[in-house]
């Protein structure tokens, strides 16, 4: 009778119907990977489906992060991950608008523009592995929990920046505000626990679409503290932190809004899972082929494919977030000296492709399951370069010939398609290579390596800016881009044979 009715792991069936187990307890199937596990048996015990052919080793996870075939049982624990990601990459986008005039008002450059940027990237890298192993050691409520006060605090900082004037509490504060948004590798690796390998990808474009919201979506926010709030470059020396409500604060004060609401929901609402032991099929065919391929060496017998692949994959996140966060650091600088655009124009600008890559993330959720992540990473890609290239012989001495379309071309190709695409993939895809072992501290380095191209190219960005221009800039970025999708196209058939 087991053998042809569908298995709903949510359902709880008694123990006397599956063998000679007390009547009092009961079990739940775990669908996750297309095997069948089963949950609630002791951890010494192992049990054999009834068709007797696969060797099922029991899943210790609580009832908060049971699967059913093709969705979550705990639909709110997720959204307030999702929330935790949303705010997190907000604590980026609202300051977008306004933070090439605070550095200004600061008297600082693109270079101190650079740098503050980095900061925030800085504060992440500092923390990603360690909030993913805390996440295995105490849990995903706690890390999150944790990581949202240090946010809070570090919003407060930032509002005092221009009460105190110095370039260095600037990076400071944005450094706080960074180390409370490290939650991105915790955040991937709950929705990575929690969801089934076929559809996980789909997941994973959730929180790829909120945390691209909450870049690119929220600088309309920023740009509406500026209409209502900016005083002008020519009060600047007007401006002050905290209490004063300005261009500059009224951001500080809706995140720290938003951080208590979330330390709310987190605190009362959100329910925590629990690590238990793995839960691989013994003899699972596919499990088998891709260990096969994942247990070959290649430089020299002294790397397995395995370690190779997920190596490769951090590399490709740096090589993609890296040239996304030189956009970040001079997207307004570059539309105010390249289009003669005001601050607050390109801002919306930004948040409406941002809006558009958002919407875009989750009309595709059905065509992330459909097709190879590596096609979909090498699309994005390709999109990319294509919106970084439209940029490259623009008229620098007379910017209003420079037509606005090409910098809402620009940033449609880059930020509504060839990013939030390619970076969803990517993410799904070392999400698969890495299975079913813990996901916390891997996820929390793939991410760190992010976090390191955010912070270095920045930096960099900023020098070649200042030393040459930003056409020399993008055909940095075009290169760059242009290796990684050279190395996904001739990587694509071990990259998919490890994710499968």
């Amino acid at each position: 009778m087991y053998q042809n009715e569908p298995y709903n792991h949510s359902s709880q069936v008694p123990y006397e119907d599956i063998g000679s187990l007390k009547a009092s307890k009961s079990v739940s199937f775990d669908l996750r990977d297309g095997d069948v596990e089963i949950t609630g048996f002791p951890p010494s015990e192992n049990h054999r489906s009834r068709s007797g052919d696969d060797e099922i080793r029991p899943a210790c996870s609580s009832a908060s992060s049971v699967l059913t075939a093709d969705v979550i049982a705990d639909p709110l624990s997720f959204q307030i991950v999702c929330l935790v990601v949303f705010l997190g990459d907000m604590a980026r986008g609202i300051f977008f608008p306004t933070m090439w005039n605070l550095v200004k008002t600061l008297g600082g450059d693109q270079v101190l523009l650079g740098y503050t940027i980095a900061s925030f990237s800085f504060g992440r890298m500092l923390v990603l592995p360690l909030f993913g192993a805390w996440s295995v050691k105490y849990g995903y409520r706690k890390t999150l929990l944790v990581s949202t006060v240090v946010l809070f605090f570090g919003t407060l900082l930032f509002g005092h920046v221009l009460s105190v004037g110095k370039h260095w509490f600037l990076l400071l504060a944005n450094t706080f505000v960074g180390i409370g948004s490290g939650t991105l590798g915790v955040t991937v690796a709950y929705a990575s626990e929690v969801t089934p390998t076929r559809n996980r990808t789909s997941y994973i474009a959730w929180i790829g679409a909120v945390q691209y919201a909450g870049t690119s979506a929220t600088p309309f926010l920023g740009s509406l503290f500026v209409v209502m709030f900016s005083r002008g470059q020519d009060m600047a020396e007007d401006y002050r932190g905290l209490p004063q409500i300005n261009e500059f604060t009224a951001p500080v004060l809706f995140m720290t809004f938003m951080s208590i609401v979330t330390l709310y929901l987190l605190y009362f609402y959100f329910q925590d899972t629990e690590h238990g032991l793995s839960t691989t099929k013994a003899n699972s065919a596919r499990q088998k082929l891709r260990d096969d391929v994942g247990n070959t060496t290649i430089c020299f017998g002294r790397v397995t494919t395995y370690t190779a692949c997920l190596v490769a994959c951090m590399i490709l996140n740096a090589f993609t977030k890296g040239p996304m966060s030189c956009f970040e650091t001079l997207g307004v600088e570059f539309a105010e000296s390249r289009f003669d655009m005001h601050r607050a124009q390109a801002g919306s600008i930004v948040a409406t492709m941002g809006l558009i890559g958002t919407i875009a993330l989750m009309l595709l959720r059905l065509y992330f399951n459909k097709y190879d992540d590596t096609v979909t990473i090498s699309f994005g890609i390709t999109f990319f370069i294509m919106g970084i290239a439209m940029n490259f012989f623009l008229d620098r001495e007379n910017p209003q010939n420079n037509s606005d379309w090409i910098y809402v071309i620009s940033m449609f190709m880059s930020y509504s398609i060839g990013y939030p695409i390619c970076h969803t993939a990517l993410i799904g895809l070392f999400s698969k290579i890495v299975g079913r072992r813990p996901q916390g501290i891997l996820q929390g380095l793939f991410s760190a390596s992010g976090s390191v191209a955010r912070v270095s190219f920045p930096v960099m960005a900023g020098y070649v800016v200042s030393y040459r221009n930003i056409e020399t800039l993008f055909v940095i970025l075009c290169f760059v881009l242009g290796v990684s999708v050279v190395f996904v196209v001739a990587a694509r058939d071990t990259l998919t044979r490890l994710a499968t």
